[in-house]
């Protein structure tokens, strides 16, 4: 830090990397701001939809119902997402359309899309598992365009660090966070040390988002390969929850802003329990392809 030549914003010290200023406002059009936040949603959805088209091309599928979900699944998606947020976070469902606030919880609204599909699918009378093969890979690829809205918001990071990856905000500009003389408390609960350059505060933290984009674009390109290897409908879909539960559990134990049920990090419970039933279901099902192969 002692190299830098101004006070940015936020900065990666230790990779060297700057944003002298990190504005949640992109852009405003009379007067309306859109913010980040919903921009990198937005370009989540997009490249999502394009990774979509790509699994459905190569796999010879028609492209009509996997588009016709797009909707369903969005519409479900956000309202699950929001819904999971608030009901842990806020315990009232009375700020649910205050969306440019943040406060979207990715479980929430990948429970809720299930629940979408597996009724969608029903009607349409189409094959669950490989249509939500099909459509694994495009949901991490919105998941990892996402988080980058919580870098923006200066969200969903993690306890205190000056490791390689340590990221360094300006502690008055990090929402939920009371500065007090040499250290700062986040959400009245986790206690960060203070660094005063030139007389500003910054708190050094994981940027946990930043480790779970990392671990999702590695979750896709193991997908991506491993595609044409399948050996059963629904394989792929369960090495999405099998790698990204076990991921998104060690991830949580470092991340300071967690959902909670008591003490107990909700996150955590669902990524183990998430993780586990992916895992049972892989060696169920591989045991069985093996069985009708030798009969």
């Amino acid at each position: 830090m002692d190299k830098l030549q101004s006070l940015p914003d936020a900065c990666f010290p230790n990779l060297g990397i700057v944003f002298q200023e990190l504005d949640r406002v992109a852009f405003s059009i009379f007067g309306f701001d859109i913010y980040w936040y919903g921009l990198f949603i937005c370009t989540g959805v997009v490249l999502g939809f394009c990774m979509l088209m790509y699994n459905v091309r190569a796999e010879k599928e028609n492209p009509d119902p996997y588009i016709d979900f797009v909707f369903y699944g969005l519409i479900s998606g956000i309202t699950g997402a929001r819904a999971y947020y608030l009901i842990f976070n806020d315990k009232s469902l009375i700020n649910f359309f205050a969306f440019r606030d943040g406060g979207l919880a990715i479980y929430g609204g990948v429970i809720a899309a299930v629940i979408a599909v597996v009724v969608y699918t029903r009607i349409k009378k189409l094959p669950l598992f490989r249509f939500t093969d099909i459509y694994a890979a495009p949901l991490l690829v919105g998941q990892i365009v996402g988080r980058m809205g919580n870098f923006v918001n200066r969200e969903a990071f993690g306890r205190a660090t000056t490791g390689l990856f340590s990221l360094m905000y300006k502690a008055d500009e990090v929402p939920h966070l009371t500065v007090n003389a040499d250290t700062a408390l986040y959400r009245g609960i986790s206690e960060y040390p203070l660094t005063i350059i030139s007389g500003t505060a910054y708190i050094s933290v994981h940027p946990t988002f930043l480790y779970e984009m990392m671990c999702n674009i590695l979750i896709v390109i193991i997908m991506v390969l491993y595609r044409r290897h399948k050996k059963f409908d629904g394989e792929i879909s369960c090495m999405y929850f099998l790698f990204y539960g076990i991921g998104r559990f060690f991830i949580e134990s470092i991340r300071t802003d967690q959902l909670m049920i008591g003490n107990i990090p909700v996150s955590m419970i669902v990524s183990a329990v998430v993780a586990a039933s992916a895992l049972c279901a892989l060696i169920v099902c591989r045991r069985r392809c093996k069985t009708v192969t030798k009969s």
